[in-house]
């Protein structure tokens, strides 16, 4: 059996070694270097940053009172960057080895399907390569999505990839978009001592996730001098004298602000131009490449993963589905639990969710019951110094199944593992009330949210 994929980022790659270590002879075509978006400009980077300037402000806002002495405190920028370049060069690197030694031919160059079983693949130096297989598998992720907003093409405006690699730190920077991409880079950017604001058109930023727990978010935002426009549109941009001019209104009119950097941060859409789909017939909908439950394309030797197929555009999505495709083409049936999908923000406070919120648990008809658990109540979120999180669990009232749960706070997006596997395991409330966990913890405030929910928090003064 041989297998090509067309692109090599966290769905491609974990796709090409899971079938190599199922027997199948597997080709890897990738015009950029393996890892795509996620390790190159997305998630790794941006986590880099994260990483480098929280620590800096938790430092320059904190030291006296943790009884540190610090003289000449500062943020080389310059280090900062190369620092990222070598975490994203380290972990690239890393996959280039693992490709290697699971004997994948990884070919350098975009793919275009010429037939249902033929890929032509061209160099960077215009050389042309016939690729043949069995079955092949799209992979080819999503990019930055672009809203008719007159101004985009004005020097200073910029994508997340561009905003990942400055050579300076902004004085200003105006962020258009308050998901994911926008709140991440809103903190990296205040961290280091721009000015930030946040413009969504929505009534709320992060509106995909509980609305409690972002409250959280918010809260910390605008405490660390972030102003935060919801509900407004963007009319147009405009270079000034002075820099750059955003045009917006909202109920309560016009308004305008100034900034030397703009971020256009509106989310991304799937990358399918250019790859010969419609010469093959290979069926679309709203941008995104169709796929059935085990991911096959209407071809039926040609399949699709990732942020390409649409859905969560995550890059722990894209590789489940990855490993899935493997497992299916090789005669090993898989299916995808996506009830298990975390949604992760990894600012301060830290975000994370899985499952059905509250709001959403409502909609579907369920006896919904909540327990939550404040974070200033914890003893390890007192000495860590970041007390603003809340834990939340939502439940089916009737049987006591878990059906979300919910975290803003320190360490949120490695703790919400736990609520990934309780939700897969069609666990109730009882059995996290009934497992002993460590203390002092963070992770000690999920076993109190459980309690909470029916009024038994230890740590919580009775009501």
């Amino acid at each position: 059996m041989k297998i090509a994929i067309l692109g090599g980022g966290p769905g491609g790659y974990v796709c090409a070694i899971r079938a190599a270590q199922l027997g199948a002879e597997v080709v890897l075509i990738e015009k950029d270097n393996v890892g795509g978006t996620c390790l190159n400009t997305g998630c790794i980077p941006t986590k880099a940053l994260l990483h480098t300037t929280e620590i800096y402000n938790h430092l320059k806002e904190e030291a006296s009172e943790l009884g540190l002495i610090l003289e000449n405190l500062g943020l080389k920028w310059d280090v900062v960057q190369n620092r990222k370049e070598m975490v994203v060069q380290q972990l690239v690197d890393g996959v280039k080895v693992l490709l290697e030694s699971n004997r994948v031919e990884v070919i350098k160059g975009e793919g275009k399907f010429i037939s249902k079983n033929k890929i032509e693949v061209i160099s960077s130096n215009k050389e042309k390569r016939l690729v043949s297989f069995d079955k092949a598998v799209i992979a080819t992720g999503s990019k930055p999505a672009r809203v008719p907003i007159p101004g985009l093409d004005l020097d200073g405006v910029l994508t997340s990839t561009e905003a990942l690699s400055l050579d300076e730190i902004p004085k200003s920077i105006c962020i258009i978009g308050g998901g994911v991409i926008g709140v991440e880079f809103a903190n990296i950017y205040s961290n280091a001592g721009t000015k930030v604001t946040i413009v969504e058109m929505l009534p709320e930023i992060v509106a995909n996730m509980d609305e409690e727990i972002v409250a959280c978010l918010k809260e910390q935002l605008i405490e660390s001098g972030i102003d935060i426009y919801t509900s407004t549109r963007v009319r147009e941009i405009k270079m000034e004298s002075d820099g750059l001019k955003v045009l917006m209104e909202n109920s309560e009119g016009e308004k305008s602000i100034n900034a030397e950097k703009i971020l256009l941060s509106i989310g991304r859409k799937p990358a399918i131009e250019g790859l010969g789909l419609e010469d093959l017939g290979i069926e679309t909908e709203k941008g995104c490449i169709k796929v059935d439950k085990s991911m096959r394309t209407n071809i039926d030797n040609i399949y699709a993963i990732g942020d390409c197929t649409g859905g969560a555009l995550l890059a722990h999505v894209a590789s489940s589905h990855g490993i899935a495709v493997a497992e299916n083409i090789m005669g090993n049936f898989e299916a995808i639990d996506y009830k298990t999908t975390p949604y992760c923000i990894y600012t301060k406070p830290e975000l994370a969710g899985v499952g059905l919120t509250e709001k959403q648990a409502t909609l579907k008809g369920y006896n919904v019951k909540t327990g939550k658990f404040p974070l200033y109540a914890n003893g390890k979120s007192i000495i860590n110094g970041m007390v603003n999180g809340l834990v939340k669990f939502v439940i089916d009232g009737d049987t006591d199944e878990i059906l979300g749960l919910h975290i803003a706070g320190t360490n949120a997006t490695e703790l919400i593992g736990i609520g990934a596997l309780a939700i897969r395991l069609e666990s109730t409330i009882e059995e996290i009330i009934t497992t002993i966990h460590a203390h002092p913890t963070i992770g000690e405030s999920i076993h109190e949210a459980a309690e909470s929910v029916y009024g038994k928090a230890i740590h919580l003064p009775k009501v």
